[in-house]
């Protein structure tokens, strides 16, 4: 069942309403690439380590600013008379288009109070500064990367991030948003490989042999149709 369909906003019904064309625009929590790699090429620069979360059940863990209301689920007998009754939200949950700003919402917030700072240029970029140290936060939805020079301040983070959401430790950054990362000494290899043969699996053209031109060679182009 999809929620969006069963979202009440009648007031004949009695329950708080807000406007409709809120609804259609779907916000989501999504960085920069520029600014994943600048975080990147500084990681590399600077040997700084780059870690990966991944942030369960990513839009349950979003706080509804607004009443939202839904129909009773299928299966949910209610007597003949309270069959208008509707159930109230009390977190947000999947399909509901205020999710993914509910949860940003309170990541922003929980960065925020742990001192970091919301950067202006990427609103999906966390800064911390200490002591001429720096830690720096970027999230992609329900991923996230944590890199800097501060080896102190990132363990102090995840501990907190695991008190304020239900999270999984990836360990090094290995991939991202369909790129593969390997790094060496010599620095950071990044392939979309993984990604490209999926893409071919897709499209049920895995099998077909690589051409230098899509068009036929030595062909002759006529301006007359019919020649």
């Amino acid at each position: 069942m999809d929620p969006l369909k069963d979202i009440k906003l009648d007031c004949g019904k009695g329950v708080h309403t807000e406007i409709w064309d809120r609804l259609r625009g779907t916000f989501a929590p999504i960085a920069k690439i520029n600014t994943i790699r600048v975080l990147l090429s500084l990681a590399a620069n600077l040997d700084w380590l780059l870690h990966q979360f991944d942030v369960k059940n990513t839009f349950l863990h979003g706080d509804l600013e607004k009443e939202v209301y839904m129909d009773l689920p299928l299966g949910c007998n209610s007597a003949p008379d309270k069959k208008n009754q509707v159930c109230k939200l009390r977190k947000s949950l999947y399909g509901l288009k205020q999710s993914p700003r509910a949860l940003f919402g309170r990541f922003t917030k929980s960065m925020k109070n742990f001192g970091y700072t919301q950067s202006n240029s990427d609103h999906n970029l966390f800064l911390k500064r200490d002591e001429g140290k720096l830690t720096a936060l970027i999230v992609y939805v329900d991923d996230i990367i944590v890199t800097g020079n501060d080896a102190k301040e990132q363990l102090k983070l995840q501990k907190y991030l695991f008190q304020e959401f239900e999270m999984k430790d990836l360990g090094d950054l290995k991939y991202f948003l369909g790129i593969e990362v390997v790094r060496s000494k010599t620095g950071i290899f990044l392939s979309q490989r993984n990604y490209v043969m999926d893409l071919l699996t897709e499209t049920g053209m895995l099998g077909c042999k690589p051409v230098d031109t899509p068009i036929e060679m030595n062909h002759k182009l006529c301006e007359d149709m019919d020649q």
